[in-house]
């Protein structure tokens, strides 16, 4: 199947790109001559939209700050066979969008992640690399390993990926939960390498290493507690349970020797403890069975979308 046949559109979310979303726009519309190329800018300051709009760009606003929200805007607004998400500030290689394309629908994907492979020094702000190797590491472990990159900002995706996927997240995190959608769903996916190089002068990074970094994995924590609830709360009762034999072991010793029961508080912080445990994994059982519920419907939207060897739509 070639992908002359369907509708692509290139999604490019800004918030103070002035410098740089006109190359993005340049560079994607001589890559993809038939794409409709999408920017949405969240609050600019800057002149990003005139810009984007002299560069031959259709301008969208999304006046909620935050990148998980203006990518709830997008996804919700555009129709097409095709989506290609990229960030507007020229790092990523646009040339390498038709080989992700092409790898989407010939081998019948859903999501093609671009693995960032940086040109120079300059490309990774310090803290970046380390921080995005600890969270992909960290994600792997709790729901399976499939990315080696599960931060990059260059995705293209199917539209049964796109209308299916419910955003929930407001910023940065919006790649970590578009990892875990594909994962829980156990969708295919797959990474192709990419040149990612620095920004442009006079173009500066929204993404703060601490504090975002924290939000990536306060939502990988939230997620696991959503998506797998049984493994979650059965940790924390098995730690729960743990603490409990503990102090209750002291306990039971003196009493079968003594026959009294000298430090009645531990006993009933003891006991106290079991209980929650109790409660902990029960509660797991209950929303586990929740989940598999919205995983269902999840997965029902997801196949109420046609495939795109289905039978694609047309550019007009």
């Amino acid at each position: 199947m070639t992908t002359s046949t369907l509708r692509v559109a290139v999604l490019v979310p800004c918030f103070n790109e002035e410098a740089a979303v006109a190359t993005v726009v340049a560079d994607f519309r001589k890559a993809l001559p038939a794409a409709a190329i999408f920017v949405y800018d969240n609050n600019s300051e800057d002149r990003t939209v005139e810009v984007a709009r002299a560069a031959g760009a259709t301008v969208r606003r999304e006046r909620r700050q935050g990148k998980g929200h203006v990518v709830r805007r997008m996804f919700a607004d555009i129709d097409a066979d095709i989506y290609v998400l990229v960030d507007g500030d020229a790092t990523y290689d646009a040339p390498s969008a038709p080989q992700m394309i092409d790898a989407l629908v010939n081998d019948h994907l859903d999501m093609v992640v671009g693995f960032r492979v940086d040109q120079s020094a300059a490309a990774y702000r310090p803290g970046h690399r380390t921080g995005n190797w600890m969270l992909t590491r960290f994600h792997s472990a709790v729901f399976g390993r499939a990315f080696k990159d599960m931060l990059s900002g260059y995705r293209v995706f199917s539209r049964r990926f796109i209308k299916s996927f419910p955003v929930l997240s407001d910023g940065f995190e919006i790649e970590t939960e578009l990892s875990v959608h594909a994962l829980v769903l156990a969708l295919p996916v797959a990474e192709i390498e990419t040149p990612y190089y620095a920004r442009r002068e006079g173009s500066f990074s929204k993404l703060n290493t601490w504090r975002d970094g924290f939000r990536i994995l306060s939502t990988i924590l939230k997620l696991y507690r959503s998506e797998k609830p049984l493994p979650f709360f059965t940790v924390i009762g098995i730690f729960l349970a743990l603490m409990s034999t503990v102090l209750m072991i002291p306990l039971i010793i003196t009493y079968f020797e003594e026959g009294i029961v000298p430090r009645l508080p531990t006993a009933v912080l003891a006991m106290g403890l079991m209980i929650i445990t109790v409660l902990s994994i029960s509660s797991g059982l209950v929303l586990d069975t929740v989940t598999r519920g919205r995983r269902e419907m999840k997965l029902l939207a997801y196949l109420s979308q046609s495939a795109i060897a289905d039978g694609p739509s047309t550019i007009e």
